[in-house]
C-alpha cells in the first residue's frame, strides 16, 4: 500500500512538471478549443498514473453487498494495477458527441449510420417491452428499425449524448472531421481515457470511493431510474439526479480536468479491441491495446448503469457493430507538433 501510494504521488507530481515543461516548449497551446461542429476540447497533459484495480472480490463485495457475488469475481480484467505514462498532451471532449452534433456531421458528410444503412436499426425503450417475455432478457427492445441514433425511445434534445452509434460510426466521424479540418482527430484509447477519468485520482470515482457520491457528477441508475425497471430497484442509487434517462451533457458537475460527465450518461466507445489480460503486458508508454480482436472497448457507464460498473477502472465490451441505446462517443483530438514528456 505505502509503494502503491508513493507512486501516485509521484505520478502527480510528474503530471505537474510534464504540464509546466509542456507549456514553456510549445509556447502554451489553448487550455480550450472549439470546432466546426460546435465540440468544445480541453488540454489534458502529458504525465503517468496507475491504470486499473486490485481491490479484491471481498473488498467489493463488502461494499456492494447488493450485488451477487459472481459479478465482483468477473472484474479481473482490472488487473494488475499498472504505471501507464502518457507521452503526449492531447485534446478531450469536454463533453460527449450530442444528437444536434452527429446531425450536423451526418448532414454535412452524407454519411449512413450503420443502424440505418444495414436496415436493422438499433435498440430503445418501450414501456409495453417486458424482458422477462424476451429471448434475450435484454432491458432494451431491439434491433428494430424504428429505433436509431435519432429515436432511442426517449426524447431527446439536441444536447443530449448521441445513441446508439457503433464503434465504425464513431471512427467515420473521427475520419471526416480531420479531413474537414486538417486536424488527426480521433477516439481516445482505453488508457488515454482511464487517465482523463481520474484526473489525478485514485479512488473509485471521480467523486471518491462512496457511489452515493456520484449523485453530483454523473446520470446513473439512481431512484429517478428505479421506477421505469423495478426489477433492477436494489442496485439503484438511494439519491436523486433528476433524470430518468440521458440528461444535457454537462448537467453535472466537472471532474478537476474540466471534463463532464466521464461517469454516466453514455457509455463511451475507445479505440483499443479487447483482451482480459492486456494489462499483464502493458507497455509503459502510450499502450494501445492488443493488436487484434473480436470486440471493442467502452468505458465510463451510463444513465442506466449500476454504480459498481461506472467506476473508473470498469472495462466492457462488444463488437464494433453494435448500437445499443445506452452507447455514444467522445472523441480526442490531437496536439499539433506535441513533444512526448521525458
Amino acid at each position: 500500500m505505502r509503494h502503491l501510494l508513493a507512486t501516485a504521488l509521484v505520478c502527480v507530481l510528474t503530471l505537474t512538471i510534464s504540464a509546466l515543461i509542456f507549456a514553456d516548449e510549445q509556447g502554451s497551446p489553448s487550455a480550450a478549443v472549439e470546432n466546426s461542429l460546435g465540440m468544445k476540447f480541453v488540454l489534458v497533459p502529458a504525465g503517468e498514473f496507475l491504470m486499473g484495480s486490485d481491490e479484491s472480490p471481498d473488498v467489493l463485495s463488502k461494499d456492494y453487498p447488493q450485488y451477487e457475488h459472481r459479478r465482483v469475481q468477473e472484474l479481473g480484467d482490472e488487473a494488475p494495477v499498472h504505471r501507464v505514462r502518457i507521452t503526449q498532451p492531447f485534446y478531450l471532449g469536454q463533453f460527449e458527441v450530442t444528437v444536434g452534433q452527429f446531425r450536423k456531421f451526418l448532414e454535412a458528410s452524407g454519411y449512413i449510420p450503420e443502424s440505418v444503412a444495414d436496415g436493422t436499426g438499433g435498440y430503445g425503450y418501450n414501456a409495453n417491452y417486458d424482458p422477462t417475455k424476451s429471448d434475450s432478457g435484454d432491458a432494451f427492445e431491439g434491433r428494430n428499425p424504428k429505433y436509431s441514433w435519432h429515436n432511442p425511445g426517449f426524447v431527446q434534445g439536441d444536447n443530449h449524448p448521441v445513441l446508439n452509434v457503433t464503434w465504425n460510426d464513431a471512427v467515420a466521424l473521427t475520419k471526416w472531421l480531420s479531413d474537414k479540418e486538417g486536424v488527426k482527430y480521433r477516439l481516445p484509447t482505453e488508457a488515454e481515457w482511464e487517465y482523463a477519468c481520474r484526473a489525478g485520482t485514485r479512488t473509485r470515482y471521480a467523486s471518491g470511493n462512496d457511489p452515493e457520491s456520484l449523485i453530483k457528477i454523473a446520470n446513473i441508475f439512481d431512484a429517478d431510474a428505479k421506477g421505469y425497471w423495478s426489477r433492477w430497484a436494489q442496485f439503484a442509487l438511494s439519491g436523486h439526479d433528476n433524470f430518468a434517462f440521458t440528461s444535457p451533457v454537462g448537467s453535472f458537475a466537472p471532474n478537476s480536468w474540466e471534463l463532464y460527465d466521464m461517469h454516466g450518461n453514455a457509455w463511451e466507445w475507445v479505440s483499443d479491441w479487447y483482451a482480459n489480460n492486456y494489462y499483464a503486458k502493458s507497455p509503459l508508454d502510450d499502450p494501445q491495446g492488443p493488436a487484434d480482436g473480436i470486440v471493442r472497448v467502452r468505458r465510463g457507464g451510463s444513465w442506466h448503469t449500476w454504480s459498481l460498473y461506472a467506476r473508473s477502472s470498469y472495462r466492457n465490451w462488444i463488437s464494433p457493430n453494435s448500437r445499443y441505446s445506452l452507447v455514444g462517443m467522445r472523441l480526442l483530438r490531437e496536439v499539433q507538433n506535441a513533444k512526448r514528456a521525458t
